[in-house]
Order: structure tokens, then C-alpha cells, then sequence
């Protein structure tokens, strides 16, 4: 390994970013720089493009804008406020009832649309004013809000999960959302526990109790939005469609409903895809430098010369994913979860498995570690959508959410622990 090349890559990216420079063009132009230290210029430069180009040359990834255009429809259309309904028809009687629908809904939301951002806008939008009608306080019901939407990155379908398949070389998509649901599932409970003891340390009232003719008819409303669930991630796990395709039934499945409910007009169509191309843009943006980072990191062999160092230190598993996830914990503080993912998954992934780790479960894992950084400052983007919904600030939502990041790195402990809390679902299904 030169170090020439390993300083140059570091500091020039630190550099990058400390003067405010985007973080995909920060890994592009660092990357650039680094190769410049051993080729020349043009060569260096045409490299990187190739490397840019050849990154996003991969069909799993066309799932990526499908997905975020169904996500943006969903949330367009209707399908929010119907899953709101139902989860505050399930949970209302409940003390402090409005801090559960949220993260039932948002856990519904992420099974459908597969989108933190979406949940926390939509979400923060929907019931943040009717919380702060019924006397809860603004901090709390957005620090609740804000951790619940990372649950839509674990639970499938999940842009990041497909992402880390791209970077891990090839590992199954469909075992990687079949693995989430568990996981997810942990996370939102482990949340709903915190938010009842919060509750009871605010005082706060119970909500009105819903009949069963109630639920029953929330329930019907939301059938059609749920059935995606089984469309989607049952066509895959099937064998009928690939992710993909799944993505782009996706699509058309939640266009057609967005009409039947009278929610979104034909007149606004030009608005969704023109937001869903800005979205879909800056995610392979990131995918594009990302991957060019990751073969000059490869061609200097940085990861092959970490790999061993860390297996020098212990061979113990649990010692060695502690100091992975604690590294990963910095990390997401700094970095986005999309380029986290493209440049550390070829790193720690052959140490892990080297110790017996399971790839799916391992993808969990980071995927979930670098959740708790969406919620984090400086650069915790769901945290800054969390706070501007709610119309508060970041220096009065840190003492409320920190009970919430306990409870997220709890789940992140159980499931580095237990691995079969990801693998049993992959198994009984045979993914």
C-alpha cells in the first residue's frame, strides 16, 4: 500500500468536505487527485469516468428510481393518510396514542414506499400539528417521528439494501429484504417501549378508543395500499419478477391508486417525476463517485491491507464487529448512508466473512448502524427533515431523541448478537 496515495485520499476528501463541497463530488475529486499520484492527468481523468460510468452499469440498480418514483406517488396520493388512520384506529386508546400511530405508520410506510424521507415528511406533516393540538410536546413527537422513519431503510422494499447488494459483489436481493422485516420489527417495538415510558414521564393523555367497526373500516381503506406488501415482495421472493421488475409494478400499482383515490390529478404528474428525477439524480451521483472510490481504494489495496490488520488485532467475531460498528457509528455522523455503504462494504465485508459472518446479516447490521447517523448531527439528513416539519430547532430536539438513540443501538446490539433474528426469515423461505 503507497501512503502517498492513502494521505492524499483521506486528506484531500476531509478537505473537500471541511470547505463545504457535496459530498459525491468530494469522493470524485479525491479519487481523481489520488490516482493522479501514480498516472498522469488525462489518464487519471478518463479512469475515474470510466470508473463512474461502469458503476452505475448494473440492472438491480434501475430498482432505485422505480422506487423513489412510488415512493413520491404514495406520498402524493393518499396512501399516508389512510395508513395513519388505521394505525391510530389500532393504537388511540393507548396513553400518549399518537406517538404509536406514528411509528406504526411510519413502519407501514417504509413496507410500502420504502423511504425515510417520505415517512418523516409525511408523517411530521400529518401528525405533527394534531400532536401539538393535543398538548404533546413539539420536541418529543418530533424526536419520535425522526427515528421511526429509518425503519423504511431496513424494512423492504429498501433502496439502501440494493445498494449494499451492488457493493457486496452480488448478494441476494431478495434474502436482504426478507431479512429486514424482523430487524425493522425490532427497531419499531424497541421505539414504541421508549415512547411509553416517555409518555409516562410527560403525563400524558389517553387518546379516544376506536370500535372495532372503526378498525375494521380503516383496515378496508388501507387493503389496497398493504396488498403492494404482497405484490411486491411476494412476486420476488416467488420467482415471478426480479427486484427490478417488482420496482416498476411498484410503480404503475401505486400511480393507479393514487388516481382512484382522487388524490393526486393527472395535472400533477410533472411535479412527482420532475422531484423523483432530482432524487434519483443525487443518489447516483453518490452511487457513481462512490464506486470510483472504491476501485482506487481497491488498486491501492486499502482494503485488503485493513482487512488483515483488524484480523491481526483479535479473531474474535464479536470483538471485531464492536470495533466495525463503532467505527461505522463515527462514520455516520459525517458521511450518508448511500456513499457509507458503497466505500465500507468492501472493506469490512471480507473481514466479517472471513470470521464466519453471514453477508445478508451483516448488510443488516450496517444498514442499520448507519440509520442511527441519519438521525445525528451535522449531516443527519432525517433529522433536518424531522426538524423543519416540526418547525423546531436541532439544539432543543438532541434531549429528547437521545432515550430513541438508546433504543436503536440497543436493537443494533441484539440483532450483532443474535443473528438469527436476520437469517431465520431467509431460511424459511429459502432466499
Amino acid at each position: 500500500m503507497e501512503v502517498l496515495s492513502v494521505l492524499v485520499l483521506v486528506l484531500s476528501f476531509l478537505f473537500f468536505l471541511g470547505i463545504g463541497v457535496p459530498v459525491a463530488w468530494s469522493l470524485g475529486l479525491s479519487s481523481m487527485l489520488t490516482l493522479m499520484v501514480t498516472v498522469q492527468t488525462m489518464p487519471a481523468i478518463t479512469t475515474i469516468a470510466q470508473r463512474m460510468g461502469t458503476g452505475l452499469d448494473s440492472f438491480s440498480l434501475l430498482a432505485i428510481p422505480f422506487f423513489i418514483l412510488a415512493g413520491e406517488l404514495m406520498n402524493r396520493g393518499g396512501i399516508a393518510n389512510r395508513l395513519i388512520e388505521f394505525a391510530k384506529a389500532l393504537t388511540g386508546r393507548m396513553r400518549g396514542g399518537l406517538l404509536h400511530v406514528n411509528i406504526i405508520a411510519a413502519m407501514l410506510m417504509g413496507a410500502i414506499a420504502g423511504s425515510a424521507v417520505a415517512a418523516a415528511s409525511s408523517m411530521g406533516g400529518i401528525l405533527g400539528k394534531r400532536m401539538e393540538k393535543e398538548g404533546y410536546p413539539k420536541e418529543l413527537g418530533a424526536a419520535v417521528n425522526i427515528t421511526s422513519s429509518t425503519t423504511g431503510l431496513i424494512i423492504p422494499p429498501s433502496n439502501v439494501l440494493i445498494v449494499y447488494s451492488l457493493a457486496s459483489g452480488g448478494v441476494s436481493v431478495a434474502a436482504l429484504f426478507v431479512a429486514g422485516y424482523l430487524p425493522g420489527l425490532l427497531v419499531g417495538l424497541l421505539l414504541m417501549v421508549t415512547a411509553a415510558i416517555m409518555v409516562r414521564v410527560h403525563k400524558l393523555p389517553a387518546g379516544e378508543g376506536s370500535s372495532f367497526g372503526v378498525i375494521l373500516s380503516t383496515f378496508w381503506k388501507a387493503v389496497p395500499s398493504l396488498f403492494l406488501l404482497i405484490v411486491v415482495i411476494g412476486g420476488i421472493i416467488g420467482g415471478v419478477f426480479t427486484a427490478t421488475e417488482a420496482s416498476a409494478i411498484a410503480v404503475v400499482y401505486s400511480l393507479v391508486l393514487s388516481l382512484i383515490y382522487r388524490e393526486l390529478k393527472v395535472k400533477d404528474l410533472p411535479s412527482v417525476l420532475l422531484k423523483s428525477a432530482e432524487t434519483t439524480a443525487v443518489v447516483m451521483l453518490l452511487i457513481a463517485t462512490s464506486m470510483a472510490m472504491s476501485w482506487v481504494m481497491s488498486s491501492e489495496e486499502i482494503p485488503q491491507n485493513i482487512s488483515n490488520a483488524l484480523l491481526g488485532l483479535s479473531d474474535n467475531i464479536f470483538v471485531i464487529l464492536i470495533m466495525i460498528n463503532l467505527l461505522l457509528l463515527f462514520v455516520g455522523i459525517f458521511m450518508d448512508m448511500t456513499p457509507a455503504v458503497l466505500i465500507f462494504t468492501p472493506i469490512f465485508l471480507p473481514v466479517v466473512t472471513a470470521l464466519g459472518v453471514d453477508p445478508v446479516h451483516f448488510g443488516i447490521m450496517m444498514v442499520l448502524n448507519l440509520c442511527i447517523g441519519l438521525c445525528t448531527p451535522p449531516v443527519g439528513s432525517i433529522l433536518f427533515i424531522g426538524v423543519g416539519v416540526a418547525n423546531t430547532t436541532i439544539q432543543k430536539i438532541l434531549k429528547p431523541m437521545l432515550p430513541f438513540y438508546a433504543a436503536m443501538v440497543l436493537a443494533l446490539i441484539l440483532i450483532m448478537m443474535f443473528p438469527e433474528i436476520t437469517l431465520w426469515l431467509p431460511r424459511v423461505f429459502g432466499v
